[in-house]
């Protein structure tokens, strides 16, 4: 991999998705597209379990990263490739707790079980219960959650691989980091959470972003 994003879904991981891909990047692994491929959801699930080999089968074929899956195996996948850039995208922990809240928890709590079963499975293992321990709706656990790993990044990324983003700034940051120009088109901005409910998508977790 060449770009690992290891920002938690709802932190803007669509929208880099795009832009990544835009600048050649891609493609680009996010959970959107992994809730229509239950081969690859059950790798990263059994990668979770601690079976060998099952997280570099998953990854395979993807020049980049974003969201969950990814970001729950971070340090692994920073490791693997220590050549690729490491993007970390945040937010206010607030406007994030509350977008991830109305969005992606509620979409994991009402997902009929039978559709998309392999990676609601996989979701539920990395994200809700793997990542905040089955207390997401605990708004204070779950925003010191956010905050711990955030603050794990920074402190273990090396500053000359890391890229501390929001997707608000737009093109250049993302830009000079990556040693490309700037596109001559608007960054993408997509998934805020009025489109979240319009679509009515409801999928279990990763950004849909913004």
């Amino acid at each position: 991999m060449d770009v690992i994003g290891v920002g938690f879904g709802r932190t803007g991981t669509l929208s880099l998705k795009t832009a990544i891909e835009r600048l050649g990047f891609g493609p680009c692994l996010h959970m959107l597209p992994l809730l229509d491929d239950p081969e690859r959801s059950a790798l990263f699930r059994r990668a979770a379990e601690g079976e060998p080999g099952c997280l570099a089968a998953a990854t395979a074929g993807f020049r980049s990263s974003v969201d969950w899956p990814g970001a729950y195996f971070w340090r692994e996948l920073v490791a693997a490739h220590p050549r690729a850039k490491v993007i970390l995208t945040s937010r206010d922990p607030d406007k994030w707790y509350r977008s991830a809240h109305d969005t992606i928890y509620q979409a994991a709590l009402h997902m009929p079980q039978p559709e998309g079963e392999s990676a609601i499975r996989m979701a539920r293992a990395l994200v809700w219960a793997g990542t905040f321990g089955d207390r997401f709706g605990d708004r204070e656990h779950a925003i010191k959650t956010f905050h711990d790993h955030n603050a794990a990044v920074r402190r273990e990324v090396p500053a000359a691989r890391l890229l501390d983003f929001e997707v608000r700034q737009g093109w250049q940051p993302l830009c000079d980091f990556l040693g490309v120009p700037v596109p001559d088109e608007p960054f993408p901005h997509t998934n805020d959470t009025a489109s979240f409910r319009d679509r009515r998508l409801m999928a279990p977790v990763g950004d849909r972003p913004h």
